[in-house]
């Protein structure tokens, strides 16, 4: 199988990003940008065309735009949305779409205006594992971020007293 390859794939490449501590959500959102002189736009979807989408990666002329699926918790929004950011940064080709896809995410926008989507319906190749296993990598990052350096959780004082 894959997975092993995966997995170094995923480990070099959140080393080669080079994030500075804290790593947050917000950094690695900001890091992206920057490299990519895109702006990232991270948006809740109402309803999902079907129940095996988590989240959308979407090429608009003039930024980038992920939708995640309302989630049971903020780790899972979270999780979702670093899958994303993980197909962009290892660099995941995004498809061009049709005008008739981009109007059933976008009723109100210019179809033009979207270009490409990452969309797959196979969770199980190679693609999408190492995209799940570099966002495990980056939620590391930011738990440990959460640390302090006493190995106590971040705010457990504030919430345990």
């Amino acid at each position: 199988m894959y997975y092993r390859a995966a997995r170094e794939r995923a480990r070099a490449a959140e080393e080669q990003l080079n994030l500075l501590e804290p790593v947050s959500l917000r950094s690695v959102q900001s890091h992206l940008e920057t490299a990519s002189g895109r702006k990232i736009v991270i948006k809740p979807m109402d309803s999902t065309p079907t129940d095996k989408v988590c989240g959308l990666w979407f090429g608009l002329d003039s930024m980038d735009l992920i939708f995640h699926a309302p989630a049971a918790s903020e780790v899972h929004r979270q999780q979702i949305i670093l899958h994303e950011f993980a197909h962009m940064i290892l660099r995941h080709e995004q498809e061009v779409v049709s005008h008739d896809y981009a109007k059933v995410f976008f009723p109100d926008l210019d179809p033009g205006r979207v270009i490409t989507a990452l969309k797959r319906t196979d969770f199980q190749d190679e693609f999408e594992v190492t995209a799940e296993l570099l966002a495990d990598c980056l939620a590391s990052r930011i738990r440990r971020s959460l640390e302090r350096p006493d190995g106590q959780p971040g705010k457990f004082g504030a919430v345990f007293g």
